[in-house]
């Protein structure tokens, strides 16, 4: 039957996957993923033999009226990303939105995310919060920075390891030294780390600490 489903993967260990997700890779005719190379590792553990096509923030805008044609046609497709649920800060979003406007079948499987383990983790409030991902690099970052600031809710970003002292940094000057904050690192990997405390102890805990792996952090309300 031609549909799109859009299937999350593992965020780190190759178990957090649903049978339900791998029932379905191995059923599609073709798999698009954003780096042919990472997902290759995740295929050949669970050997899915399936096609691969490289779908990614690069070509995607070149690609999605292809894809929704040929899913009209009557191809079967699965979107994975490297790690997590797609188009939560990674490629998806205007493939899913072409086949709605199309009107063709989407369909959208439960699994893993890195900003739900990491929120519910973090011991801060959790029954409101804010998603903001990544923040802008330069351009808007500022005004961003104010508008978390006077968030009455608890705040989920996304930040590479070598942006992540600058960002607390930031942080502390909008929100100041004693809002509460928690930065998982490398979540469901083996150097799995949770830093927890104020922004000035975590701060202070980054600074001198070379960072690697995938970073969440979770900034709790204001008091």
């Amino acid at each position: 039957m031609s549909k799109l489903y859009v299937v999350p993967t593992p965020i780190g260990n190759l178990e957090d996957i649903t049978l339900r997700a791998l029932t379905v890779l191995k059923s599609v005719d073709v798999v698009l993923a954003e780096d042919t190379r990472t997902s290759g590792k995740l295929m050949k553990h669970y050997d899915i033999q399936t096609r691969m096509q490289a779908y990614h923030q690069f070509n995607e805008h070149k690609v999605v009226e292809d894809l929704t044609d040929r899913i009209k046609q009557g191809e079967s497709m699965a979107l994975i990303t490297d790690a997590g649920t797609p188009a939560i800060s990674d490629p998806g979003f205007l493939l899913v939105r072409n086949c709605i406007q199309q009107q063709l079948d989407v369909e959208c499987l439960p699994g893993a995310t890195a900003f739900v383990p990491a929120l519910v983790n973090s011991g801060l409030p959790c029954d409101r919060f804010y998603f903001e991902g990544f923040l802008p690099h330069k351009k808007g970052r500022q005004t961003r920075l104010k508008a978390i600031a006077a968030m009455p809710t608890t705040v989920v970003l996304y930040e590479s390891p070598h942006r992540l002292a600058k960002c607390l940094a930031q942080l502390m000057e909008f929100c100041g030294p004693e809002r509460q904050v928690s930065v998982s690192r490398e979540l469901t990997k083996i150097y799995e780390e949770q830093i927890r405390g104020s922004l000035q102890e975590v701060h202070a805990h980054f600074e001198k600490t070379t960072v690697k792996g995938e970073i969440v952090l979770v900034l709790g309300p204001p008091k």
